[in-house]
């Protein structure tokens, strides 16, 4: 009785998440409630001898307590970077006077840049910049679908790039190396394919462009905080893997050596300083990971998990199937709670560190989100920016992701080693 009442609120709490736009609740509040009430019911199953099931949660909150720690670190530093404009050093780059080959610049860019930084500020930064080549919104359209697909893709091949690596990196699935070099082929091939489909949609020259205004100048110290902003991204697996040092320490390192310098030097620019930075930080993001990822713990804690484990081992088998279909669902369920039930469902002891299932779960779950506009952060963000309507996504933009999705899985199992 107690496992279906906490299925049934888990399902109904996400029905609740995926209808955000539509209910004006914020997805961290019913996110917070399913944890909780999946856990009392968790501490009712077995009262009034519940010292195994707080031990159980103590165990999972301290895991889950890394994440959060490492997400806030990095979250705040890049809102530092973004805040003194220190972005504009990359994307002033970008100059060109073809449409086409503005999207590949683009769609190039956002892969790489989305490596390093979350998907989520990626595509606000590459949107941004396309408004300063293109006026027309329904000439951005074709622009802006690729920026999702890229900055999903781009995410999946580095432990930094997206949650999704990033939770299955600190909870010690994947190491930074592997992860990397088994996935950026395979990450790539998943842009290139959807780019050149769309590519074909795209013809003409470029209007004249006009400079950025003032508004968008660098803040003082911009590039300054932009190096030491990237170059404390890329310390934390480095630092990982020569001393070991866990992700949130290393995270943690690189924001305390930002906030010296942004306090040295804006003695008087109060709002360039790491407190005024954190009240701009997306703390309700921060909190949704919290609520999702206790609520599959307390699922994993009933049995659930492991029963659906077994019942696909029954009836479905193979792994790459399994893992394959998970990337698809994740264009409808958001990835955080898809990859904490892959964690949840399969043992260490039997798919040890970077083992295949981890590497194709990075980029199934990782990728298979732009299928859909509503699929990932990025394709909701840009959704939103753009005013572009899941319709026209699904016509237009669905297929060539789904093509490259596939492409990507394909060129995986080649070249996994």
């Amino acid at each position: 009785m107690f496992s279906g009442l906490i299925i049934f609120i888990f399902v109904a709490g996400y029905l609740v998440i995926m209808l955000e736009h539509k209910t004006g609740v914020n997805k961290a509040a019913p996110a917070l409630l399913v944890a909780v009430l999946s856990w009392a019911l968790n501490f009712m199953r077995v009262f009034p001898h519940d010292e195994a099931v707080m031990l159980h949660m103590n165990e999972h909150l301290a895991d889950i307590a890394q994440i959060m720690v490492f997400l806030l670190g990095a979250m705040t530093i890049v809102e530092l970077v973004d805040s003194h404009k220190g972005f504009n050093i990359i994307t002033d780059f970008i100059r060109t006077d073809s449409k086409r080959v503005l999207l590949w610049l683009i769609s190039l860019a956002t892969f790489f840049i989305s490596s390093v930084l979350d998907n989520l500020t990626t595509s606000i930064i590459m949107v941004t910049l396309l408004r300063r080549f293109l006026d027309d919104p329904k000439e951005r359209m074709i622009f802006a679908g690729m920026i999702i697909i890229a900055a999903n893709a781009g995410g999946a091949w580095t432990p930094i790039g997206d949650v999704t690596t990033t939770m299955l990196w600190i909870g010690g699935r994947v190491t930074s190396g592997k992860i990397m070099t088994q996935l950026l082929l395979p990450s790539l091939i998943s842009m290139v394919v959807p780019l050149v489909l769309l590519s074909f949609s795209v013809k003409g020259g470029l209007p004249a462009t006009t400079r950025p205004s003032e508004d968008n100048s660098m803040a003082y110290g911009a590039k300054r905080v932009f190096s030491m902003g990237v170059g404390a991204l890329i310390l934390v697996p480095v630092l990982r893997a020569f001393t070991g040092l866990p992700p949130y320490m290393g995270i943690m390192l690189g924001l305390s050596l930002m906030w010296g310098l942004t306090d040295l030097i804006h003695q008087e620019r109060h709002f360039l300083r790491v407190p005024h930075i954190l009240t701009r930080v997306d703390i309700s993001s921060v909190l949704f990971f919290l609520g999702i990822l206790l609520a599959v713990a307390a699922l994993q804690a009933a049995g659930i998990l492991d029963r659906l484990t077994l019942w696909m081992d029954q009836y479905i088998g193979s792994k790459e199937i399994i893992v394959s279909t998970m990337g698809v669902v994740s264009s409808i369920i958001d990835n955080v709670p898809l990859t904490a039930a892959l964690m949840g469902m399969y043992d260490l002891s039997r798919y040890p560190v970077d083992s295949k299932l981890w590497e194709m779960a990075a980029y199934c779950v990782g990728t298979g989100g732009s299928m859909l506009i509503i699929g990932s952060a990025a394709g909701v963000v840009v959704m939103g920016m753009e005013k572009i309507s899941f319709s026209w996504y699904f016509k237009r933009i669905s297929f060539p992701a789904l093509a490259g999705y596939l492409a990507g899985i394909f060129t995986f199992l080649i070249f996994y080693r």
